[in-house]
């Protein structure tokens, strides 16, 4: 058969392919499988692939298949260039869920900007700016004004869905993009920010549960301003010390707890509620927690950064709180319509944007399907839940 005949691939594009994914020789191996020697030789030049190994690896790498059929790998920028720098991940050594969540954001960023050239719209423009010499509760009063999130409406949601949502919305108001990434483990990465000033991203892991969604995100945007005052550069040029950088990640961490939950709104809060009740054990920081709609371990940042106990208690209550949670029975993951997938994963802004540029003729109804992961049959019910209010259909992946 035509498929099993050898095909004349440059063994550089094979290990650039290989290498820019982030897989190691083993994995590979094992998904193909064959030994891991065959994929030596491919990358060696030693003996030719056959189509039908090829079109798999474009699979497993998620390449376009006419990729490999190039004389020379292509040159692309690194993805450490554009993201934050994450505590414990080297730049260009991340996993290849990482790396893929990555490329698929990125292109994704790229894409909206394209659409709304080609839309003739003007490119939203993240303007915010902060500085690790102001005080956090100063920055996050500036960003909480701008998000525009009243106490009164804050106190209302109904639950912890209804509170991501609609910070989220609020975020994208701002000009950024918010995205969400499946399949990387949330000890590598629960959030991440691409660092551009034109529609910057601030993307949640999914595997996220509803509660610490909020934080993540906030945090995120908190990064994001800090680039905005030069402050912060992409993972690619961070030279700080893990020391310094320690405590960027705690400005951001003391910021975005005092934009979710604001200093008089928390002294009300403890005094009107009787707090502590216990000594602050993990009854008392899920019922305060609740108030605000955050995660008890993001009530515990904020009440350590206003003085409420201190850094040695926060740690010993904070490893109390993981081993807690390490005893929960997970949760068994349900099932995610397609629709709701894709308005976690893309967001409502670039999902409309996509949809505006479809009626307008600029795209095809195949490339918005690919922009979209969304199969076509679907775009009706698409449309009818882009008009429906966020977070009115519970979890979004």
């Amino acid at each position: 058969m035509p498929t099993v005949l050898p095909v004349p691939i440059h063994p550089a594009v094979l290990l650039w392919a290989r290498q820019e994914s982030g897989y190691p020789v083993e994995r590979v191996a094992e998904r193909l499988q064959v030994k891991p020697e065959r994929i030596a030789e491919w990358e060696q030049g030693l003996r030719p692939p056959t189509l039908r190994q090829v079109e798999a690896l474009a699979h497993f790498y998620h390449r376009p298949l006419s990729v490999f059929f190039q004389p020379k790998p292509p040159i692309t920028p690194a993805l450490a260039a554009e993201y934050r720098r994450l505590p414990g991940v080297v730049a260009g050594q991340e996993s290849p869920e990482l790396r893929l969540a990555l490329r698929k954001m990125s292109a994704r960023r790229e894409t909206m900007v394209q659409l709304l050239v080609e839309l003739g719209e003007a490119t939203p423009a993240f303007d915010l700016v902060a500085h690790l010499a102001e005080p956090p509760a100063t920055v996050a009063a500036r960003l909480r004004s701008a998000l525009a999130v009243s106490l009164e409406t804050q106190f209302a949601w109904a639950n912890e869905w209804q509170a991501w949502a609609a910070w989220r919305a609020a975020v994208e108001r701002l000009g950024v993009l918010v995205f969400q990434f499946p399949k990387v483990p949330l000890a590598e990465a629960r959030g991440l920010s691409l660092l551009r000033s034109l529609l910057p991203v601030a993307a949640v892991n999914s595997k996220e549960m509803p509660e610490p969604r909020s934080f993540t995100l906030i945090h995120e945007v908190v990064h994001l301003m800090l680039a905005g005052g030069n402050e912060e550069v992409p993972a690619a040029r961070e030279t700080r010390s893990g020391d310094a950088w320690a405590g960027v990640e705690r400005f951001a961490e003391e910021t975005a707890s005092h934009t979710l939950v604001p200093e008089a709104a928390l002294t009300e809060a403890v005094s009107g509620g009787g707090f502590p009740r216990n000594g602050w054990d993990i009854g008392d920081m899920r019922s305060l927690a609740r108030r605000f709609r955050i995660s008890p371990l993001a009530m515990a940042t904020r009440l350590r950064a206003s003085g409420y106990f201190d850094w040695a208690f926060y740690l010993e209550w904070k490893r109390g709180w993981e081993t807690y949670v390490a005893k929960l029975s997970p949760k068994a993951g349900g099932f995610a319509h397609p629709i709701t997938q894709t308005l976690g994963r893309a967001g409502r802004p670039f999902t409309q944007v996509v949809l505006e540029a479809l009626a307008a003729n600029r795209i095809t109804a195949v490339n918005a399907a690919r922009y979209l992961d969304l199969k076509f049959e679907h775009f009706g019910k698409l449309k009818e839940a882009l008009e429906s209010r966020p977070g009115s259909g519970g979890g979004d992946e």
